[in-house]
Parts: structure tokens; C-alpha cells; sequence
């Protein structure tokens, strides 16, 4: 039996973005990751892989994801503690 998928580790890469820090995909178990500005890191679940990549080639990646991830997806934080800045 694997991880618990808020314990993936994923890779995640910066974005140009006023909101968003950086994104992480897994393709396989279908978790986008997304560590805000803030330093608050969450996990969204069953996200499809078509939406991730329409997500990184939105021209604002912030509308993009609160228009069509934010609220259309289950999510767990997974901030590590003393992160939050």
C-alpha cells in the first residue's frame, strides 16, 4: 500500500502568477498541488490532466483556477507548520 496522497511528494514548478507560487501535477493519481503566495500548500483531488495543462496556459493562472478548480475540486491543506508566511 502507498502513501496517503497528502503525503505525495510533488515536484512543483514556479508560475507567473499574483496569487499562485507554484503547481504540481501526478498524472497517475490525479493530484494537482498548489502552494499560494502565502505559503499555504493544498491538494486537489481527481483533477483531470486536460484541465492541469489548461491551467498552466491560462493567460491569468489565478482566474483560471478559481473559475474552474477552487470550488469544483476536493482539497486537503498540506502546509508543512512554520511555513505560513
Amino acid at each position: 500500500m502507498g502513501p496517503a496522497l497528502s503525503e505525495l511528494k510533488l515536484r512543483r514548478e514556479q508560475v507567473k502568477s499574483s496569487v499562485i507560487e507554484s503547481i504540481g501535477y501526478d498524472a497517475d493519481t490525479r493530484v494537482l498541488e498548489v502552494e499560494f503566495r502565502t505559503g499555504r500548500v493544498y491538494q486537489y483531488f481527481a483533477v483531470p490532466p486536460a484541465l492541469h495543462r489548461d491551467l498552466l496556459k491560462a493567460e491569468s493562472i489565478g482566474e483560471f483556477f478559481n473559475r474552474n478548480i477552487r470550488s469544483d475540486y476536493r482539497c486537503d491543506e498540506v502546509t508543512k507548520e512554520g511555513t505560513e508566511a
